[in-house]
Order: C-alpha cells, then sequence, then structure tokens
C-alpha cells in the first residue's frame, strides 16, 4: 500500500487507537477487537522499547486484512528508521522534527507531527507532512479548537490527539477533523469492551459526517 493509500485509509476511517503494549498477545487481542469494531488503523507508541517489534508481530499476523499498522512517539528520525523498518505504515510524533519529515518523505511514509501553533502547523505542512496532530492542546480546549484552526488553515488535514468520548466524538467529526486519536476506550478493558467501544466510536462517526 503506497503513501496516498494510507493517508486515504486514515481519512476514510476517521479513527485510530493509540495502543502501549508488552505482549504480543494484548496486541493481538486489542487489534482484532479494533478490526472486528470497523477501526483499522493502529499506532504502536514508542512510549514502549518494544514498538518495533509489536509492529512486526502485528504486520505478520494480521498480514491479510485491512489493518494498517504505524508508529507513535516517533521524538526523532532513528527511530522513525526503526519503526519503518519494522514495518510502520505510518510516523506520529507530539513533536515536528524537520529530519523525520525528510526522513519519511524520502521513503514515502506519511508522516503526522504534533503541532501547538499555526506557525508550526504552516511549517510541517511545508516540510510534507501527511496530517497535523493538535496535541497536546486538543485535549484542553475541546473540538472548537479545531474549528479555530480549520479557519485559517480548512486545507490543513488534522488528526486530533486526547478528549474524546463516547458522548462527544461525534463533536470532533462535525468540525471538519480527519482523524481522532483514541486511547484508552479502544485499548483498556476485554475483548468485548474494546469492541463495542469501536463499534459505537463507528457509528458516530457516521451519523456526524451524514449531517
Amino acid at each position: 500500500m503506497n503513501r496516498a493509500e494510507v493517508v486515504t485509509k486514515i481519512n476514510q476511517t476517521g479513527i485510530m487507537a493509540i495502543v502501549r503494549v508488552r505482549t504480543h498477545a494484548r496486541a493481538k487481542e486489542i487489534a482484532q477487537a479494533c478490526l472486528d469494531g470497523g477501526v483499522n488503523i493502529l499506532e504502536i507508541s514508542y512510549t514502549h522499547a518494544n514498538a518495533g517489534d509489536i509492529i512486526a508481530y502485528l504486520k505478520e499476523e494480521f498480514n491479510h486484512s485491512p489493518l494498517i499498522i504505524g508508529a507513535g512517539t516517533v521524538l526523532d528520525s532513528e527511530t522513525a528508521r526503526h519503526a519503518i523498518l519494522s514495518g510502520a505504515q505510518f510516523v506520529i510524533a507530539p513533536n515536528f522534527k524537520k529530519e523525520v519529515a525528510l526522513l519519511c518523505n524520502r521513503y514515502q511514509i506519511p508522516y503526522a507531527p504534533g503541532c501547538t501553533s499555526t506557525s508550526e502547523m504552516v511549517e510541517a505542512l511545508e516540510y510534507g507532512a501527511s496530517h497535523i496532530k493538535v496535541f497536546p492542546i486538543a485535549e484542553y480546549f475541546g473540538p472548537s479548537f479545531i474549528k479555530t484552526i480549520k479557519t485559517p488553515l480548512p486545507y490543513a488535514p488534522l488528526l486530533s490527539s486526547g478528549g474524546v468520548t463516547l458522548e462527544n466524538c461525534h463533536t470532533w467529526f462535525e468540525t471538519g477533523v480527519e482523524c481522532l486519536g483514541v486511547g484508552s476506550l479502544l485499548t483498556k478493558g476485554s475483548y468485548d469492551d474494546i469492541l463495542t467501544h469501536a463499534r459505537t466510536l463507528i457509528e458516530k462517526r457516521d451519523l456526524a459526517r451524514s449531517l
């Protein structure tokens, strides 16, 4: 799957599970529950040193599925290169790093850096960012902040991370956000818990997009 196809899939699904796990078994359980619930985008966070191993494992386990697996919390180009070699199909970070942007562009891997100001966002787009991760401010200001950004930058593809609940997720989509990063709702609890949450999020996404 090429860069454009991955970006399209991220935008179509609109929901990304942010996963931090230590074991293959739990990673597989989360991935299967998300996939069965309609969420086929997973970000494996490099807050754990085994992230590359988890990415490679899931890529092999779900090789013939629509699951798209990327790397998160990628702070530098060394980590980005490791993630790409492990099979990451996209790279996400809480910060914007020019070296990471250049490396991802070289290998045609979508890159979504974390930005907190319009100046930072514009620069990241100039360096080829596929999405702007609105972080960490989106969680504090809520969905209205997406509207604030979209007014001067209506063309900016936004990935909002944090602050998403089952009760407010439709409001985020109504602001025009391209994708929502979701943590505990899609990674905590049993298979059935995650499956139920994923299905609910997808239903609310569809309802908001139909308006």
